[in-house]
């Protein structure tokens, strides 16, 4: 038994607890065992200067070159945002494309930012010097840059929320033959691989009504988790939309590890579990011309800021969304406060997250034919609502539908159908025209109107076109008819193919009539 006041320490204090030994800056570099630690990164991690910056270099490109999605000579566009993550991102870029480099990058790079002041509320005075700041970054390091205002998502073409087909797949041995054509033509070619400085660029002329409807699009928004959802679905529209404008292949964002792993537990959170893999994955390639890599989601976010604070790496402050918000504004806040919290505690916190984010794969099979007609809306990735009746998904629904129901004290009570709304048809008198293609005679329903206003699908429905996730930013918006023109037009065109489809359902074949059709042929 214990006793108060038992000694514990012997009678000279020497056999005492033993305590975990806390690295310091006085030790000598684990790396080269000669100079004095300079930052620690891990619990034993300690490095000098010189050792640091070598360390955080090849990490880059061993992580680019480990992969191999980038071919030489591919145009690259950058992401930069103006944060630690991103501008380090930039440097890494700007150093592998010196002439001093050791191994030096082979593509083409470019850069974008995404000026999201009209949703935040900054006035024009402030987004104005924003933009000079970081207009002074890019224009050190020599690349093409463009400076994009979020209001211009409100005039993108209906494309941008369509798969565009993928590059044809090259085989293994296509990445080394490319490397040496890239070397025998950069031997033979004088011109340098850095693009030469553009002229001044400013940020484009916003009409105030187009700032006034985002800020309404975002305000739509009930919640702060619904808000910043809606807001990065935007935005990567937006950079996707960009990319292919411009002529780039690869869109690198500047998403680190503790970034990522806020990211994985939020998307759990918001019902994202199906899309996992390619939100936190090294490439996405959701878009198909367009693939977005992310190469800083080794480091950490404390690796990230010691190498721009000893490296002198510029960057600027610009508020978001959840700005000055407390912890528990919305989700993202929520579990942003709870990774950085346990990782204080439990250094291993962010890693373990991070790790098991890299054996996820996507489960779900996407389409193959040309309209993709199995992928959401907004964040065009694979449908995750096609469920059976058994599962989770189903009982939320039905929960839902029966939360609906306005008439409790009615004797037989209907269960609404998913799609409740019945579409009215318009009569040949309001539009004066029919169907028929002479003019002459009608369709032959002339007491329900002509059978084309039929065709007409519901322009609010569009839970049948989102996955889950998606479902839920909707469901916490006031009304749909907030969102850009674009996201309407094409769920519009999806929900009159489908309807088309549906009337003509008893012509088409089925995957297994193709295949006795052609046992049958064969025979």
């Amino acid at each position: 038994m214990c006793e108060v006041g038992e000694d514990y320490h012997g009678a000279d204090g020497a056999d005492g607890l033993e305590h975990a030994e806390v690295p310091s800056v006085s030790k000598k570099c684990v790396r080269c065992k000669e100079a004095s630690a300079a930052v620690v990164i891990r619990a034993g991690d300690t490095y000098c200067r010189g050792c640091f910056k070598e360390y955080f270099i090849h990490k880059f490109r061993a992580m680019l070159g480990k992969n191999r999605i980038i071919f030489p000579g591919e145009k690259v566009l950058l992401a930069v945002s103006g944060g630690p993550s991103s501008c380090s991102m930039l440097s890494q870029v700007q150093e592998g494309l010196s002439q001093n480099a050791h191994k030096k990058l082979r593509f083409l790079p470019g850069i974008v930012y995404i000026d999201e002041g009209g949703a935040v509320g900054q006035t024009v005075e402030e987004r104005q010097r924003t933009v000079a700041e970081l207009q002074a970054v890019f224009k050190a390091t020599g690349f093409p840059f463009h400076i994009v205002p979020l209001e211009q998502v409100l005039d993108l073409p209906s494309s941008v929320v369509i798969t565009a087909p993928p590059p044809s797949e090259q085989p293994a041995s296509a990445y080394k033959v490319a490397v040496d054509q890239f070397i025998q033509s950069s031997s033979s070619s004088s011109s340098s691989l850095t693009p030469q400085d553009q002229e001044q660029v400013s940020l484009p002329e916003v009409q105030e009504s187009h700032t006034q409807f985002l800020q309404r699009l975002t305000g739509s928004a009930k919640t702060l988790t619904a808000r910043q959802d809606l807001l990065n679905t935007l935005r990567q529209h937006l950079l996707v939309h960009t990319a292919r404008t411009e002529g780039y292949s690869k869109l690198m964002l500047g998403d680190n590890c503790t970034r990522l792993a806020v990211k994985l537990l939020t998307s759990i959170s918001l019902g994202r579990g199906a899309q996992l893999a390619q939100d936190t994955g090294f490439s996405d390639s959701r878009y198909g011309d367009i693939i977005l890599v992310r190469p800083m989601r080794d480091y950490s976010a404390k690796e990230v800021a010691y190498y721009n604070h000893m490296f002198s790496v510029p960057s600027v402050f610009i508020p978001s969304l959840d700005t000055k918000k407390t912890d528990k504004a919305s989700i993202q806040r929520l579990t942003e406060s709870f990774v950085s919290k346990l990782q204080a505690d439990f250094p291993s916190t962010v890693s373990t997250i991070y790790r098991t984010s890299e054996k996820l794969q996507t489960a779900c099979r996407s389409s193959s034919t040309a309209d993709h007609p199995d992928r959401c809306l907004l964040c065009m990735c694979a449908l995750d609502t096609a469920a059976e009746n058994a599962s989770a998904f189903q009982a939320t629904l039905t929960s839902e539908q029966l939360s609906q129901i306005k008439s409790p004290g009615a004797t037989r009570t209907e269960l609404p159908r998913p799609n409740p709304a019945p579409v009215e048809p318009e009569s040949t008198a309001s539009t004066g025209q029919c169907c028929s293609s002479g003019g002459g005679e009608d369709c032959g329903r002339a007491d329900s109107g002509c059978c084309s206003s039929a065709k007409e699908p519901k322009s609010t429905d569009l839970k049948s076109l989102l996955c889950y996730s998606c479902q839920l930013t909707i469901k916490d918006m006031s009304s749909v008819e907030h969102l850009p023109q674009y996201i309407l037009s094409e769920a519009w065109r999806r929900q009159r193919r489908s309807q088309m489809r549906e009337e003509i359902s008893e012509f088409l074949l089925n995957d297994a009539d193709e295949v006795w059709n052609s046992k049958a042929g064969e025979n």
